[in-house]
């Protein structure tokens, strides 16, 4: 039976429903629609968690909830920072959002050392918080503590007006970054790509910020209570999370038609419109930069040409660039799609160490049944967590191959390439490049003259590991298995692994 609202509000009182409820999944899948339903049932109020979204304008592209949906419930965090603003981080986002939802101002005072703005105690006013968005990171930065993330997300204790921005940083180049991180922090240089700019760059402005060298902060983060390979213990104890999950063909279908339905709202006027205002001038100077704010929002690339193209282009090649835009679009945001899942795999479900928190799957799939398969089973795990029983549906949980070195370097001599990371590096031995230069380097010998001793000293998948002096894992091994005592027959585990 679905909590009701008295429920929830008893059981706030008495601190037995989780501190707050957290909707994951793909672009497209409905998290938005479960956030309000959950919302207008459970007097909940809901956080956007979208990088994007939180720009002033650009509805359509960013796929904001209308005004009417926001009438259904109260929404925060959305369309409030400059368009013009590119120095908007995930910790002004924790900052503002933990606000929202703090019960204790003076608790997160001294655990974050921050001034707590727009104090609005959702937990004091028995209202019941409701995290939704694609921004993994965003959330990630709510449900733990993180004195500073792994890449280049922010931290806690930096105050982002006392060093040289990042996007400045960047300018430099990544072998001057990687030279100048090597002087002062040679254990953060080893830990990263020496061309990897926007890393090596974050790594410099914390070490700029703090005082501190960013693998210093990382030690510590690891020293904590609770804390694991990723991050921080949990910020609060036992939140519910809900995946929203679907098949990908059926998905991708969706997203494609999702994408004519925003041009028939407008889509490519609001990119015109946005554009002539915020960007043109930019692109005159040669300063565009679509890595920073809200220009590295999906749409902009994908129309670059479309948008810039003069006045004395014919309306045939204007129509094709149009085209060229829109099949980018649905590219890019299949892609995206993907990413998304990825993450919420890694960082949730194969997550190290034990302050991970339940995560229930709902299948999405068919929309036609999305009451029976997605609101019900959310309301009936709500309304279990709010009487303090464990709900029916076990959370999905799958194992990851074991702690990986995520320092280790890789050289593959056949590609010329470093790689970082056992897990890149593993990735890398499947991946087609590699492939194909094996089968460049066979064909090259088979067709030499010098026949001798071919095949003796082929590049094979096992001669680059000795290269690299690091064994990886048996390929294929990524698919994980589930954790003991999770209930799920073997068609969901296939179905669920098969959703990237």
């Amino acid at each position: 039976m679905a909590a009701s609202t008295l429920g929830v509000q008893r059981a706030l009182g008495k601190g037995i429903i989780p501190p707050l409820v957290v909707i994951l999944g793909a672009t497209g899948t409905g998290k938005s629609k479960l956030a309000i339903e959950i919302g207008k049932r459970l007097q909940g109020e809901i956080i956007s968690a979208d990088s994007m979204q939180v720009y002033k304008g650009l509805d359509i592209i960013t796929n904001k909830v209308t005004a009417e949906e926001q009438a259904q419930c109260p929404h925060h965090m959305i369309s409030f920072v400059d368009p013009l603003v590119n120095s908007y981080t995930v910790v002004d986002f924790r900052n503002k959002a933990l606000s929202l939802i703090s019960f204790s101002a003076h608790k997160l005072i001294t655990l974050i050392r921050m001034r707590l703005r727009h104090i609005e105690d959702m937990h004091r006013r028995k209202k019941l918080p409701i995290i939704v968005g694609g921004t993994n990171y965003y959330i990630e930065s709510i449900l733990w503590k993180v004195l500073v993330d792994t890449g280049e997300n922010g931290i806690e204790r930096v105050h982002s007006a006392s060093s040289i921005p990042k996007a400045e940083l960047e300018k430099l180049g990544a072998p001057e970054l990687h030279k100048r991180l090597m002087d002062v922090d040679p254990e953060m240089a080893a830990m990263l790509h020496p061309n990897d700019a926007r890393k090596i760059a974050r790594s410099l402005q914390v070490y700029q910020e703090t005082g501190v060298k960013h693998s210093r902060l990382l030690e510590e983060q690891r020293e904590q209570d609770g804390a694991d390979g990723l991050g921080g213990p949990l910020r609060f104890s036992n939140p519910c999370i809900f995946w929203l999950h679907s098949n990908m063909d059926a998905l991708d279908k969706r997203l494609d038609k999702r994408v004519d339905e925003m041009l028939s709202l407008g889509l490519i006027k609001e990119l015109k419109d946005f554009h002539q205002r915020f960007n043109e001038k930019k692109i005159q100077d040669n300063s565009q930069d679509y890595q920073h704010g809200i220009f590295q929002s999906i749409g902009f690339k994908e129309f670059h040409e479309y948008l810039t193209a003069g006045g004395d282009i014919s309306q045939e090649d204007r129509g094709q660039l149009k085209s060229k835009g829109i099949e980018a679009l649905k590219q890019a945001t299949r892609r995206y799609a993907r990413k998304q899942n990825k993450w919420v795999r890694n960082r949730f479900l194969k997550r190290p160490g034990t302050s991970v928190p339940p995560v229930y799957g709902l299948d999405v799939t068919d929309v036609s049944l999305w009451e029976q398969t997605v609101l019900t089973p959310a309301l009936d795990i709500l309304d279990s967590l709010c009487k303090g029983e464990r709900p029916s549906v076990e959370p999905i949980r799958i194992e990851g191959e074991g702690p990986r070195n995520k320092r280790s370097h890789h050289m593959c001599e056949l590609c010329d390439k470093v790689i970082i990371g056992d897990l890149e590096w593993t990735a890398h031995l499947k991946s087609k490049s590699h492939l194909h230069h094996i089968r460049k380097k066979r064909r090259a010998e088979e067709t030499s003259e010098h026949h001798q001793g071919v095949g003796s000293d082929l590049p094979s998948t096992a001669k680059c590991q000795r290269q690299a002096g690091s064994t990886p894992h048996t390929p294929g091994s990524e698919s994980g298995i589930l954790e003991p005592g999770a209930h799920r027959n073997r068609d969901n585990e296939r179905q669920i692994s098969k959703e990237s």
